[in-house]
């Protein structure tokens, strides 16, 4: 395996490519008693139409997170359990461009590797199973449907794209669901959970090369490039619609900001837009900001109010929200604050205090064996070195984090989608 060494971070990564197109990435741990095993496929709530053998499919939304959830099913039984019983901690997740499965240990782990990446390739549904679990995930939407946070940022994507998957729900719909059956899940397996479409990282005190050859022991030896995908006309600059708004239970209007920018391009600029929208982020909306204290004086926002930025294939935005008693007066300050920095500019030394507390917590995220390994496939799958961010932090300038601010911070590319509380009936 190479060897490839980042000073800044102290970091040394193995890494290398298998005949059958898997990537594998091992940030060797000396001394550590865990051990962090991650095994991800470049497929997500968003990859619902593709095309595999010459022909396109279309399939319901929601077949990627339900494919996570049969997937730990096996002929003998199901893999959580046999993790478990290894004293492995195992779980899964799926998010709107990836779905990982992964466990942590601290005894065990070529044995608990080898259960990994066999229940995660092996594919083992049946109707009656898939059947089974409608009912089950129906009630984990119905919990979604319920709940005005979720409700309101889904809002927030409708509002912002008028073609891109992103704005639909990573587990469907109750309708949706109903029409996924076994041969759905085969046929998404078999496009996406293929070896040169997944990556595995692993973080922990292991010999790099005995990760290596489990992995060329368990999974095919042959592999077949990724598939080909659709995610619907190209997106116009401006938001789809500026306004999205629901009534539900709730006491206080929840309200979720969407500032629609210019997708990057895979390789080291996607990494260079998430570390500038970050910055952006802390410099609009932080509270450290300007913006953020006068907010919060008027009374406008409360703890509840987050942000952050997110970028797709054929996607990217800032986002704010939380609970206000005018939502609508948040968004006009926002866009006053923004217009405001375009002229003026950013404070210096505010800039620098914000990438000198952001590189800081990039560099303890180090800290964590999950991060790093979920980092390093999310970098993987977009082209990019996750542990190259502190030279990335490095070049990113004010003028950088002022002209994202200036494009994306426009009445045109904004929606506000805001749950009101529900009117009493007469």
């Amino acid at each position: 395996m190479d060897q490839i060494r980042y000073e800044r971070v102290g970091e040394t990564l193995h890494r290398c490519v298998l005949p059958n197109g898997l990537s594998i990435y091992v940030d060797k741990k000396p001394g550590f008693q865990k051990s962090y095993a991650f095994f991800a496929t470049n497929y997500g709530g968003m990859d619902m139409r593709f095309k595999l053998d010459g022909v396109w499919h279309d399939t319901p939304a929601g077949v990627a997170h339900y494919l996570e959830h049969k997937t730990f099913d096996t002929e003998d039984g199901n893999a959580l359990q046999d993790l478990a019983a290894n004293g492995a901690s195992p779980n899964a997740f799926t998010s709107t461009s990836i779905t990982g499965y992964y466990f942590e240990s601290t005894e065990k782990f070529e044995e608990n590797l080898r259960i990994l990446l066999s229940f995660v390739s092996v594919p083992y549904y049946t109707q009656e199973s898939v059947d089974k679990e409608q009912g089950i995930i129906g009630q984990e939407i119905r919990m979604g449907d319920d709940e005005p946070e979720t409700q309101v940022f889904y809002g927030m994507l409708e509002g912002l794209y008028a073609h891109n998957p992103i704005q639909v729900n990573i587990a469907g719909t109750v309708e949706s669901i109903s029409h996924i059956t076994a041969e759905t899940l085969n046929l998404c397996h078999r496009a996406f959970y293929e070896p040169a479409n997944m990556v595995l990282c692993v973080a922990g005190d292991v010999d790099p090369e005995r990760v290596a050859e489990i992995a060329r022991e368990v999974l095919p030896r042959e592999g077949r490039a990724p598939v080909e995908r659709d995610y619907g006309e190209a997106e116009p600059p401006q938001a789809a619609k500026a306004l999205w708004e629901k009534e539900m239970a709730v006491s206080t209007p929840i309200f979720q900001l969407g500032f629609k920018d210019t997708p990057p391009q895979k390789g080291g600029e996607w990494l260079r837009w998430n570390l500038t929208g970050q910055l952006a982020c802390e410099a609009l909306l932080g509270n450290s900001s300007p913006l953020y204290a006068r907010l919060y004086a008027q009374g406008l926002i409360n703890e509840s109010f987050g942000y952050g930025c997110e970028a797709y294939p054929g996607a990217a935005f800032l986002c704010a929200g939380g609970e206000s008693r005018d939502p609508e007066a948040v968004r006009e300050a926002v866009l006053a604050e923004g217009t405001r920095i375009a002229q003026e500019g950013l404070d210096e030394a505010l800039f620098q205090r914000l990438k000198r507390a952001a590189y800081g917590n990039a560099v303890r995220g180090l800290n964590s064996f999950e991060n790093i390994c979920v980092n390093q496939a999310m970098g993987h799958f977009q082209s990019y070195e996750y542990l190259s961010f502190p030279e990335v932090y490095d070049s990113v300038s004010k003028a950088d984090v002022e002209e994202l601010l200036r494009r994306a911070v426009t009445r045109e590319r904004t929606t506000l989608a805001v749950i009101r509380p529900k009117e009493a009936r007469a």
